[in-house]
């Protein structure tokens, strides 16, 4: 079994043996599951990359679109 300890401030370090098994990286996010007494810790799934702000501009982006509009 491995264990770590919880700080004053309910702190712990995660031991090198789970991030290793985890993948876990600086920055990554955990998820934590509780199922009765037990908890599971498991890497979070990355977050969506951020809508391109523009993409609801493609239907106007088409070979005709940019000839009528390239001397603008």
């Amino acid at each position: 079994m491995i264990t770590s300890k919880l700080t004053s401030k309910a702190q712990t370090t995660i031991p090198q043996p789970i991030r290793a098994a985890l993948h876990l990286r600086e920055g990554d996010e955990i998820a934590y599951r509780i199922e009765g007494d037990t908890v599971v810790i498991r890497k979070a799934p990355a977050a969506a990359p951020a809508e391109d702000p523009f993409g609801t501009f493609s239907e106007w982006d088409s070979e005709a679109d940019r000839r009528a509009y390239a001397k603008l």
